[in-house]
């Protein structure tokens, strides 16, 4: 595995957790839902970079929050 493809990865898994701390704040429904499907695009990112290789290594966690 690349330490291209951990940086990316750790990217996404950085932008899933800062869209979940903002669904904490007050928001509109709007912003509620723009921020949920931004978590589901990056989230579908991570399912797509996903390979053998990076289930094997230490920093992937599927199902961290």
């Amino acid at each position: 595995m690349t330490d291209e493809l951990l940086a990316r990865y750790r990217a996404h898994r950085q932008e899933i957790d800062r869209c979940r701390s903002l669904l904490q704040t007050s928001l509109t429904e709007i912003e509620q839902r723009l921020i949920e499907r931004r978590i589901a695009e990056e989230e579908a990112a991570v399912s797509a970079r996903a390979s053998p290789s990076l289930a094997q290594s230490p920093f992937y966690t599927p199902d961290a929050p």
